[in-house]
């Protein structure tokens, strides 16, 4: 699995176990959900604003969250 594809699923499961729906992420995060899909399922790379904005929208740091992604 890349690593965009592990960080996405990440994404994924932070933002179901939060009960969130893309679109509530996707509002929270202020991006279009179309674009959080394609960043959860792998196929965007994300700029590193993207990141922080996902990332402070889940309540969690981003570098765990790129440090989860990228560990074995």
């Amino acid at each position: 699995m890349s690593e965009l594809a592990k960080l996405g699923a990440l994404i994924a499961e932070h933002r179901q176990r939060r009960s969130l729906s893309q679109e509530d992420l996707a509002g929270l995060a202020e991006m279009d959900r179309s674009y959080l899909s394609e960043i959860e399922n792998g196929r965007k790379n994300l700029s590193v604003m993207s990141l922080i904005r996902i990332a402070r929208a889940l309540e969690e740091s981003p570098g765990r969250l790129l440090d989860t992604a990228m560990s074995p």
